[in-house]
């Protein structure tokens, strides 16, 4: 029995090594705000808010409970955009990527902690995978900047090197998903300009695809019958729910004087738009988030719960995920006996994956909802808003967040920490860690429904 049992054990271990990598870069990020300097004079970071603020960078949410831009000073801020990037790569994959330009070389450990992390295809690639990573990153990343910097420099008479902070802060924010910005009232101010917000929502939409659905792309955008399945589930489920999410918002929103009721039609449009983008884990706001109608705070739970595509910046149960789950009821529905997805047919161990997934994680959100209900007396819609976007790194919130007690905060926190981690570990533990019976139990099939 020794065999199997050290198999999986070493199986298991990139997981594990994954969790406390994210654990340990959290606790030095918490030690960073905690510093004097991080903070502007007059103001000094609690221990739950200072551990709030580096999940909710590490964890690429957007969850704040203090203003980033006039509470955290500028190393505060940086070391917040650090945290971001780290997180948004991928800690474990950063590290890796560092120690393969310092070393050329990688042991067999750390290839399955970095494929374990960014799903690649086996430890032979993880070289040429990290490299197109990193390479995505700075092209995106630098080209989003520029355009910013630009708008804030040109339109909104902000000096070059504030405009320049301006641009790489939300650049980086916005292609990691993270949805942290330097105004008190996120993106709102600038909800009416196409040059602020259409460049973000692209970052936005870029890093939620996933970094192998974007290496793909590049090399096989023409030919879409060429492309994986993987690709051709994220790439058609991102613009279903981008078209749906915008289209639904902006209708239920269209004449509510406190969002998009305030702009004209033309601006509206875009407005909406891009308030349908943010659900996609983005966590930046454009109009006002607990002024909205109850019936769009829903639909953007869904949006939020569903998430982007997996091995990105994004968070949720992931696009591919909930197509799977689709795909199983309409073959049940038809009577089919497989499950076919795009012209291919799923095996069933991706069934019981994505329905192990699916099952943890509402089990996750009614939990956390019904804990934080019993520690306060806020509705039942806005927790539950506020849970779900923890849980799926998105950060949106209905503006409770910092008024909750440092227990129902600590609760966020262990949310976004899952949130941002447990896909990547429970689908990794599903993949790896399969063992084979040597024996059949008898069937016997329990009446349903």
């Amino acid at each position: 029995m020794r065999g199997p049992f050290r198999r999986l054990r070493v199986l298991a271990q990139p997981s594990r090594v994954i969790a406390a990598a994210f654990a340990a870069a959290i606790l030095v990020g918490t030690v960073l705000l905690l510093l004097p300097v991080s903070t502007t004079p007059g103001n000094r970071a609690t221990v739950v808010e200072a551990l709030f603020t580096a999940t909710s960078a590490l964890c690429v949410t957007g969850h704040v409970v203090v203003d980033t831009g006039t509470f955290w000073s500028p190393f505060g801020q940086v070391v917040i955009l650090a945290l971001i990037q780290v997180g948004g790569f991928g800690v474990m994959s950063l590290a890796t990527l560092l120690g393969l330009l310092v070393a050329r070389r990688l042991g067999l450990r750390t290839r399955l902690t970095a494929v374990s992390e960014t799903h690649g295809v086996g430890p032979g690639d993880v070289a040429r995978v990290l490299r197109g990573v990193g390479l995505i990153t700075v092209v995106v990343e630098a080209s989003v900047a520029v355009l910013l910097t630009a708008r804030w420099a040109l339109a909104y008479d902000e000096s070059p090197g504030r405009a320049l902070w301006l641009g790489v802060f939300h650049s980086i924010s916005g292609f990691n998903n993270a949805g942290f910005a330097l105004r008190a009232d996120s993106l709102v101010s600038y909800a009416a300009d196409p040059w602020i917000c259409l460049p973000i929502c692209a970052a936005i939409i870029l890093g939620g695809l996933g970094f192998p659905v974007i290496m793909e792309l590049r090399r096989r955008f023409l030919v879409p019958r060429t492309w994986t399945l993987n690709t051709t589930t994220v790439v058609v489920g991102t613009v279903v729910l981008l078209v749906v999410g915008a289209a639904t918002i902006t209708a239920l929103e269209w004449r509510n004087p406190a969002t998009l009721g305030a702009y004209d039609p033309l601006q509206r449009l875009l407005v909406g738009f891009t308030a349908g983008v943010m659900p996609r884990t983005a966590g930046f706001n454009n109009i006002d988030i607990g002024a909205m109608h109850p019936a769009s705070w829903l639909v953007t739970d869904v949006l939020m719960f569903i998430g982007t595509g997996p091995a990105g910046t994004g968070g949720g149960l992931k696009i591919t995920t909930f197509a799977v789950l689709l795909f199983i009821v309409i073959a049940e529905l038809r009577g089919d006996t497989a499950v076919n997805m795009f012209n291919k047919r799923l095996p069933r161990s991706t069934h019981r994956e994505a329905l192990t997934v699916a099952l943890l994680s509402v089990a996750l959100v009614v939990t956390s909802t019904f804990v934080i209900m019993l520690m306060t007396d806020v509705r039942l819609d806005r927790v539950l808003f506020e849970v779900i976007s923890a849980f799926s790194t998105v950060g949106l919130s209905t503006g409770i967040t910092a008024d909750l007690p440092a227990a129902a905060q600590l609760v966020l926190v262990a949310l976004m920490f899952i949130g941002r981690l447990g896909p990547v570990a429970l689908g990794s533990a599903l993949a790896l860690s399969r063992g084979t019976r040597v024996y059949e139990l008898p069937k016997e099939r329990p009446i349903i429904g």
